[in-house]
Formats: structure tokens, sequence, C-alpha cells
């Protein structure tokens, strides 16, 4: 906490729980001048149990402590080693190119208004508008948000009686220009758990005008949904915390998607929101606690409808802040925005659509019947409960390839195009020969390349996957007794296999892959494929006709390896498809065409929700969705990679 205030940034990936390892912080001791201060390890609170037993199963030095644990008692100089270190994360939520029918609720208007004589003097200028607007365009009835009326008299004369009237669903007015404008601006935004990604969009042609993404702060209170209901319970001030946060960093987008438009926050005239349901509670102030607990109740599930000037939104104070409906407490507005994008209720096609996350939610089904469903997978696809895990920033591992024959690997990390055994050694970066041919000449100094600091999700996937092709694990993931190669290795008393070697991360350590890693990613993929096997069930299904892959994580995923894997069923690869951020294509679908909110909120009250926890095949199928890529269910396509029969790129 101390470091947020100071604006540090510390890894937390578990949320304060202890359990992740990643704030693993240095406590300098003596005294320093510069600061004139003395540090001691004794200024800090004594470690809890856990964090001791943690300290000694992984090598922590003397002075090491966790920083989520760790109170301050006196002054302090502490060292933030670079795994520990928060680095900027690389977002990428492009808005897809798409054909929508444009509907959106707000229209423009340009009148003109008869100026006011001595025989009109029992109207004023607000009848005589509405007036001009019943006579001009046939609109009646319409009511007039209070902060147009402040400046309706001066708006009327300073445009010599012609303006332009923003009206909201044929039934409102909320802005008031004055003279001709032809541009109104709305803005959809997809608020993750991790990343909130924000689209300006002009209303009058559809056109997504700016996108803009950044991390959701909430993240400084816990890294994924449970953490933040606990943050939420355990703080009296945490609701409102955490809703300051998310209302900020939406106004931050608004600001900064507007300017780079050339436009104001002002000019926004509606907003959609999308989210999972805690982040649905939460931007709406409104207490998740419910949601933590069995039966796990929402607050509401109808679509609503709020006026941003409620909820602290510096856009317009009259706009239309629209909030997609929620199916239940883990199957959010983000999720009925991917049925709005991807449409399988108009599909004869069975399609099976998986957002893989903290939270995987999924979808199954055709124009008959569509069934919905969360499945717990935790943090492991987000870099948590892995030894090297890391957020998808710069410098974590994103690709991996393993030589069956050599078990040498090559890996890619964001932030560096090409993969590491192209990577130049620094000698032959520092100088080159000069034209004589005589001598060498000192090169002028690149910026430092950027090296593996750890794995995050779509690395892990592919690593184990890649590990499973190369016979480096079995079925069952055990590491194969009868391998022997420098590459294996014992880490923390873990047989553990080296990705990276030293000299090529930025931590000065081996990049491992440990048992205990690879557990973890096996209940990941073991939550997810189950889920998706019990709707198929459910549904009478034995094959799906195509498998999408969605949310921003889902855009990395290498669909072949994980097949692998057996984090889906098998399926033909060219029918498996990464489709980006489809709740960000929901929400500006929801935000440009208004009969599809009407669409959606009928289909979210017909989409089966079956709580997978619940069914009594799961732990029996769970356990057989262990094995990788499973034990009994066929992969005919996996089967022939591990064969060699068919090739992988």
């Amino acid at each position: 906490e101390a470091a947020q205030q100071l604006g540090v940034g510390i890894e937390n990936l578990c949320g304060g729980a202890q359990t992740c390892g990643k704030c693993r912080v240095r406590i300098e001791e003596g005294h320093f001048d510069r600061e004139n201060v003395t540090s001691a390890l004794s200024h800090t609170s004594p470690p809890s149990e856990r964090e001791q037993a943690y300290m000694e199963r992984h090598e922590f030095g003397p002075t090491d402590r966790f920083a989520c644990e760790a109170r301050v008692l006196g002054d302090l100089v502490v060292f933030v080693p670079e795994s520990s270190r928060t680095n900027k994360q690389i977002i990428r939520k492009s808005a897809r190119e798409r054909v929508i029918d444009l509907d959106p609720a707000i229209r423009l208007y340009y009148v003109k208004v008869p100026q006011p004589t001595v025989e009109d003097e029992d109207r004023g200028d607000l009848e005589r508008l509405m007036a001009a607007l019943h006579e001009r365009f046939g609109l009646e009835g319409l009511s007039v948000d209070y902060r147009v009326l402040p400046d309706l008299q001066r708006v009327l004369r300073e445009g010599e009686w012609g303006v332009t009237v923003t009206v909201w669903d044929d039934r409102e007015i909320i802005r008031l220009q004055p003279g001709f404008h032809d541009r109104a601006v709305g803005l959809a935004v997809d608020i993750g758990t991790t990343t909130i990604a924000a689209y300006l969009c002009d209303l009058e042609d559809g056109r997504v005008l700016i996108t803009d993404t950044a991390m959701n702060p909430q993240v400084a209170y816990g890294e994924d949904v449970m953490s933040r209901i606990s943050y939420v319970m355990e703080h009296d001030d945490g609701l409102e915390k955490l809703n300051s946060a998310v209302i900020e960093q939406l106004n931050e987008l608004a600001k900064s998607t507007t300017a780079q438009a050339g436009l104001e926050p002002d000019d926004v005239v509606e907003v959609v929101l999308v989210g999972n349901t805690v982040m649905h509670h939460l931007v709406l102030n409104i207490s998740p606690l419910y949601l933590g607990g069995s039966p796990f109740p929402t607050a509401f599930c109808n679509p609503a409808d709020i006026k941003a000037r409620e909820l602290g939104l510096r856009v317009n104070p009259a706009a239309n802040v629209h909030v997609l409906p929620v199916k239940a407490a883990y199957v959010g507005a983000d999720n009925m925005a991917v049925v709005l994008a991807e449409a399988p209720h108009e599909q004869d096609e069975i399609t099976l659509i998986l957002d893989v996350g903290t939270n995987g939610e999924i979808l199954l089904g055709s124009r008959e019947r569509l069934l919905s469903a969360s499945s717990p997978t935790g943090p492991a696809f987000e870099g948590a409960q892995i030894t090297f895990g890391m957020r998808a920033a710069e410098g974590a591992i994103e690709r991996v390839r393993i030589d069956p024959r050599t078990l040498e690997t090559r890996f890619k990390v964001i932030g560096r195009e090409e993969w590491s055994d192209a990577w130049a050694s620094p000698e032959s970066e520092e100088s080159e020969t000069s034209p004589d041919g005589k001598r060498p000449r000192r090169r002028k100094r690149r910026p430092e390349p950027v090296l593996a600091r750890g794995i995050c999700g779509s690395g892990i996937i592919e690593a184990v996957a890649e590990m499973r092709r190369a016979g480096i694990i079995l079925k069952s993931g055990a590491f194969n007794p009868e391998l022997k190669h420098e590459r294996l290795i014992t880490y923390n008393d873990l047989p553990a296999f080296v990705l990276a070697r030293a000299e090529q991360t930025a931590i000065g350590r081996d990049i491992v892959i440990t048992i205990a890693d690879i557990r973890a990613v096996q209940l990941a993929k073991a939550a997810l494929y189950t889920g998706a096997r019990l709707l198929m069930s459910e549904l009478g299904v034995e094959q799906v006709d195509k498998i999408i892959l969605a949310g921003a994580f889902g855009s990395y995923i290498d669909g072949e390896r994980a097949m692998i894997l057996g984090l889906f069923p098998d399926c033909d690869p060219s029918r498996v498809y990464a489709v980006g951020n489809a709740a960000g294509d929901g929400a500006r679908i929801a935000l440009l065409n208004r009969a599809k909110r009407r669409e959606i909120a009928q289909v979210a009250r017909w989409i089966e929700h079956i709580q997978i926890p619940l069914v009594g095949e799961f732990q029996d199928r769970f356990v057989e969705a262990l094995d990788i890529p499973h034990a009994t269910d066929p992969f005919p396509h996996v089967e022939a990679w591990l064969r060699g029969e068919e090739e992988l790129v």
C-alpha cells in the first residue's frame, strides 16, 4: 500500500493472499546519507507462518519480504527486483472492421425556432422549440434533461434561432448547440478485470474514430474478481476505492479518445458499458459481496440506462449510459456482448465460444438452443501460480517451440520481434569492422534489447503443449523418467525444465517450468474443458462445428497447441478462430444499433445457464480432463501431431 501511494508498481497477482510470491522485495539495511534514514529489517512486522514457509521453499534472501505482508514500522529503504516490478501490460484490443446496421439511440435535428413576439407571451422558448420539432420532424412527447434548461435561451439566441437538438431514443432532449452540427459521438467500453478498452465511435456513420486501452487500475487491489470481492469484504472503504479507481480511468479514456479526435469529453452523448458481473457491479457502485458466496445472487440482471452524471463520468452530463444485461454471477454483460458480436443464436452450426481467463466463460449452441456457463480456471493463465509467471508485459515469453530431437528451445518475448535463436550476442551488437577491414570500431550504442523476464498465459500454454509434443512430459503431466538432458533439472526440490537460460533473461536466472507449474496449467485447462464437455452433453452433441476463442487473451492463443494441451475438445483446426475482443465488438454494436439492445435483452433471458460445479458428473469428468490432452476422449488431430503424421506450424 505504501508503494502504491508512491507510484511504485509491485506485482500483486494473488491480491495479497501470500500465495504467488511475485511481490518479493529486499529490505536494505544500514544508514543512507542521501535520505538521512536508517533502514533495518526490524522496521517491518514479523513474517507470517505462510510467508515463512514460502521463503524457506523458494530460497529467499535474509532480508527478503513479501510486500503484501510486511507492515512498515519505521524508516525503510526497499529494493524492488526486476522480477517483482509491474511493467506496463501490452494491451492489444483493436476494433475489428465489421458491418453494423446503423440505428443509434442518438439523433441530431437542426431546426429553426420562431422568435418570441408580444402576442406569443404565453409560450416560453422551450415550448416554441418543442412546437418547431413537432412541426418539422413529427417529434412529440419529448422530455428535456434539466441540464439543457439553464443554457436554453442563450443557445437559441447565439444560434440566431437555428439550433441542433440532440435527442436520445426519440424521447428526451439531452443537448442543444447553436447553429448546424452533423456529428455526434459515443463511447463503447469493455471493462475487463485486467484491461479496459474504449472505442470512440461516430454515431452518424458508425466509424471507430479512436481506440484506446488502459490497465484496469483495480489490479492494485487484486488481480482477479474474487480478490476484489475480498478487498471489499475486508475494507470499509473498499467499494469506494474500487469504484472511484475504475470511474477515474474511464474519465481518462474519455479525455484521451476525444482529444485524439479533436473533440471534447462533453461531445460524448452516449456510452455503452460491458464487463463481467463483478466489474458491472463495481462500476455502478454496487457492492459485489453477495456474488462471492452461494447462491451468488446479482443485484440485477436486466439492462440499465443511467445518466452519466449519476456515475461520475465526465462526458456530457446528460448522456445516457447503457449497460448490457448480465446472465448470472459469473456470466456477465461482456459475455452477452460476445453473443451480440458472434450471433450463435442466429446460426445452424453448433458453435463453442470460449473466453479464456481467470473465470472461463463458455457459450455453446445454435439457433435451436444456447447454453452458457462459467468454469473457474483460476489465475494460472494470467501468470499467477506459475513460478516465473507474469502478465503480458514487455519481456514476457509469449511463444515457445521445442525441438523434439534435441530438446533445445526457442521463444519470443513481448517487445522483441525475432525469436530467441536469432538473438545476437552482446559482442556482435557492440562493434563492427571498419571500412579498411583492419580494426574494429564501436557502433553507436543501440537501445538495450528486451530479454525474458518471465512467461505469460499464451507462453505457458505453448510451453506445456510443446513439452508434451517433445516427449518431455507424459500424458499424465509427469516428467518422462527415461529422458536425460541438461535442461532437465531440479528447482526448489521440484523436477523442472529450463525454458530460457540465464543469459537470455533480464533477471539473471534461468526461467524454468516446474512440475508444479504444469499441475497448475492442468487444473486450469481441465476446468475449462470439463465445462465445455458438460455443456455438450447437456446439448446432446459429441462434436462442435466450430470453436471461437474470444477475449484479448484468446487472440494470442495458438489454437493447435491449445488443442494439444486439451484446453477444448478436438476440432478441425481450420474451424478454430481467434476473434479478439468480441465483447468490445458487441459493445460497439449496442452503441450503434438500439434494436440490438432489445435483441440481446431477449436473448439473455432465452439463454440457459448451467452451474457447472453443481453437475453430478463434474468431478469425474474433471479428473479425466487433467491428462494431456485427455484420459479417454478422442483427439484424432492431436494424435496425428504427436505421431508426426501432420506438421505443426
